[in-house]
């Protein structure tokens, strides 16, 4: 099932427009959380505690994918790195050096303008996805047709 027919789905879910839309809103803000490989087992815990739908939340998360995280956190660092006024976002790497601790300490300035771009940058999104999900249901929900509707 592609990405454009789990929104499909997630449209037609039995349940109010609020709490699929704060659904999805809060597998988006996972989905872009620095704390990759935790998303999906992230978003669906929370939505098991929050009792909200565990299927939005999942489908909110894979906006970030293979083809998508790369660029967002790249953006999110970027933007992160303004937020922090960091002003020189990439460090110089003597190749030579190379070694994993050399690594970790040359991007290890890098750690807090990425957290910060990645949680407001998410809170943007998982807002702005709250507004279009829950129209999307609203408007589906009042062109619904009933069950008992004459065919």
């Amino acid at each position: 099932m592609g990405f454009k027919a789990k929104l499909r789905e997630i449209i037609r879910i039995k349940d109010t427009p609020h709490r699929i839309a704060i659904s999805f809103a809060m597998g988006i803000f996972i989905g872009m959380s620095p704390f990759f490989g935790f998303h999906t087992i992230g978003a669906f815990a929370l939505a098991w505690l929050l009792r909200l739908n565990k299927f939005a939340a999942v489908v909110g998360v894979y906006i970030t994918n293979p083809l998508t995280i790369i660029p967002i956190y790249t953006f999110s660092l970027w933007f992160g790195a303004k937020l922090t006024g960091m002003e020189e976002i990439l460090p110089d790497i003597d190749w030579n050096q190379m070694t994993f601790i050399y690594l970790l300490d040359k991007l290890s300035p890098l750690i807090l303008p990425f957290f910060v771009g990645t949680t407001v940058l998410g809170l943007i999104s998982a807002a702005a996805s709250y507004y279009i999900i829950h129209k999307a249901v609203t408007n589906y929900s009042k062109n619904r047709p009933t069950e008992n509707s004459d065919k």
